[in-house]
């Protein structure tokens, strides 16, 4: 059964080494997602399931120990989902599951085993909720840290320039992550989530799926901001 959730945004320059000069910036972001894993820890799970955006449609399961690295963004840094398990070589992380494998790392994460899975955004809003159902049945006590970003379209010089329909979009999805309300996170518009350049919709919709069978569980808003016309939102589930 899911017993604890925490909803982190998954851009590298969360990363300060990637960030460089930028880093201050998002202190604010890196201390609410810091706060967020508190309530992971806390849960005493069995199992933690790092959930991000993938590159395919997926799911996509990452074994504990996959290796991730942000090279590609001119940093010569490597992370891990986890412990060293031994995983054979030659698959790395997506960068959603790398910068949530960061944040493990950042916190010293050894509470529980931890897996990635990747879901991208053609993977539909049923088949998120069945992934999530399905992750919820693995242990016990199951914990997910979801990663993922809001609306890229909130100023303009977003990457998705601006777009009027991108801050009610998030100012609805912020309310349904500090509410815990699955019912609104499993009809979100995915056509509309597309549009607006929105990483986190397939993430969100495992997360909501995997909350079905825990009416207990409540949600608060840790973070709420829009850098670079970007929406980061962190949320913490317990």
């Amino acid at each position: 059964m899911l017993v604890a959730a925490a909803v982190c945004p998954c851009p590298p320059l969360l990363v300060p080494e990637v960030a460089a000069g930028a880093a201050p910036e998002l202190d604010a972001a890196r201390a609410a997602c810091g706060d967020a894993l508190g309530v992971l820890a806390a849960a005493r799970p069995d199992l933690l399931v790092v959930v991000g955006p993938g590159d395919d449609a997926g799911p996509e399961v990452y074994p504990e120990g996959t290796p991730g690295s942000f090279r590609g963004f001119g940093v010569d840094l490597d992370v891990r989902l986890g412990s060293d398990r031994g995983t054979p070589a030659g698959r790395e992380l997506p960068y959603g599951l790398a910068v949530g494998a960061w944040l493990l790392g950042r916190a010293g994460w050894a509470d529980a085993p931890v897996e990635g899975l990747a879901v991208g955004e053609d993977l539909a809003a049923e088949r998120c909720a069945e992934a999530g159902e399905a992750l919820a049945g693995r242990a016990e006590r199951v914990a997910l840290l979801v990663m993922g970003d809001a609306s890229a379209c909130r100023s303009l010089k977003a990457p998705g320039y601006l777009d009027e329909r991108a801050a009610p979009f998030d100012a609805e999805l912020a309310r349904a992550l500090g509410a815990a309300d699955t019912g609104a996170l499993r009809v979100l518009d995915t056509g509309l989530a597309r549009e607006l350049k929105v990483s986190g919709r397939a993430p969100w919709q495992v997360l909501a799926g995997a909350a079905a069978g825990n009416a207990d569980l409540r949600g608060a808003l840790l973070h709420e901001d829009a850098p670079y016309g970007v929406g980061y939102l962190v949320a913490g589930w317990s």
